[in-house]
Order: structure tokens, then sequence, then C-alpha cells
């Protein structure tokens, strides 16, 4: 199983970036596919979450109304839309993989992870 994060730049504050993660090795239609950050000194924290089955999602408070986690099966890829962009947004995004819905939040629950993708941005 690999995961391909992707998408990262410098971006200004209040500008738009789309991140993508392309799973391989596997078929992830059943899965649930999240992303997480890790700003420098921090810990890594849960972002949004997508299921593979019926497509729910599931957002941070801190990124809700900003960000949008879509599902592209054909592609076997998971986007991350993210607008409006602030300066504490900036973070290495990671992507990550689990077999259930059951609680999306927290790190412990992901049996893969993407090698993260560098998002700045500056005021």
């Amino acid at each position: 199983v690999q995961l391909q994060a992707s998408g990262g730049g410098l971006v200004q504050a209040g500008g738009s970036l789309r991140l993508s993660c392309a799973a391989s090795g596997r078929t992830f239609s059943t899965y649930v596919m999240g992303w997480f950050r890790q700003a420098p000194g921090k810990e890594r924290e849960f972002v949004a979450a997508i299921s593979g089955t019926d497509y729910s999602t599931y957002y941070a408070d801190s990124v809700k109304g900003r960000f949008t986690i879509s599902w592209d099966n054909s592609k076997n890829t998971v986007y991350l839309q993210m607008n409006s962009l602030k300066p504490e947004d900036t973070a290495v995004y990671y992507c990550a993989t689990k077999p259930s819905w059951r609680r999306v939040a927290p790190t412990s629950e992901y049996n893969y992870w993407g090698q993260g993708t560098l998002v700045t941005v500056s005021s």
C-alpha cells in the first residue's frame, strides 16, 4: 500500500491550494481516507476525512467551511481543496487510510500514511 501526497506550496493568506493523495497497492473504495497536518513544534492533528463507501465527510472545526475533501474513485485519489488559507494553516500535510468510519480523528486509528507535503501560508 502506497499513498503519495502532493500539491503543497507557498501561498499568500486568503489564497487556495489543492492537495492530492494518490493511493496504490489495493482497492480503497471501501476505506476511509484522512488528511492530517503537523506544524513545527506541534503534534499531528486531524484535518478532514472521507468515507469511500458513501462519501460521508468529517472536518476539524478549524477548517470547516474553508476546506473540502473529495474522492475520485476512478483515479484512486483523494483531494483536499483549501480555500481562505491562513498563516496558521502552515504545516506538513499528510494523507492516511483506515478500513472503517469509526473514530476518524485519532492518528492512531490509521494504518497507512503518505510522506507529507508542505503548505506554507504567508501573511
